[in-house]
């Protein structure tokens, strides 16, 4: 868990002002009580967890429960309005911005989203369902995704349409 609070610490350069970093670290105790093997122990933790989480919530408008898999170096990047499912896969290295939500595609139906490494997940986007987003993938804001993602492609639109990203190396110059 200090390894990956300190990892945290420098993904967010040590800032406590950034919603992401605090979000982060209650989600890191989150996942730590699990660790704790004697119930009784335990107790304490888990009640911290809950009304740091609660607390977090109301502060930040970011959902993260401890029961979510979050890789590692994970950037929440723009405050509230973020809802991720307990049951959502989510790489290392992913962006995530403002309005965004990672979850069930319907209340009562199973499968949440497993995304990738290196995503990049635009404003407003809505990932729901049982569905891969690749690594390196882009999710464009507002977007609706609905189905699978391959590796380094963009999804964009309301349903998300995919599209290969080019990419261009960054000493070819751009004629205007």
């Amino acid at each position: 868990m200090f390894e990956n609070i300190r990892e945290d610490w420098r993904t967010y350069e040590g800032d406590l002002t950034r919603q992401g970093l605090m979000v982060m670290l209650v989600y890191r105790l989150g996942c730590w009580r699990y660790e704790i093997q004697q119930r009784w122990l335990r107790l304490p933790f888990s009640f911290v967890y809950k009304m740091l989480k609660l607390l977090s919530q109301m502060l930040t408008g970011i959902e993260l429960p401890c029961e979510t898999t979050v890789g590692r170096r994970v950037v929440i990047e723009h405050f509230g309005g973020i809802i991720i499912s307990g049951d959502a896969v989510i790489g290392d290295d992913v962006v995530i911005r403002n309005g965004v939500t990672i979850g069930l595609r319907r209340t009562g139906e199973k499968g949440a989203p497993v995304i990738g490494n290196r995503v990049d997940i635009g404003a407003g986007a809505k990932i729901l369902g049982a569905i891969k987003i690749g690594d390196d993938a882009v999710i464009g804001a507002n977007a609706v995704v609905l189905q699978d993602i391959p590796a380094n492609c963009l999804a964009v639109g309301v349903p998300a349409i995919i599209k290969p990203r080019s990419l261009k190396p960054s000493n070819e110059k751009t004629s205007v």
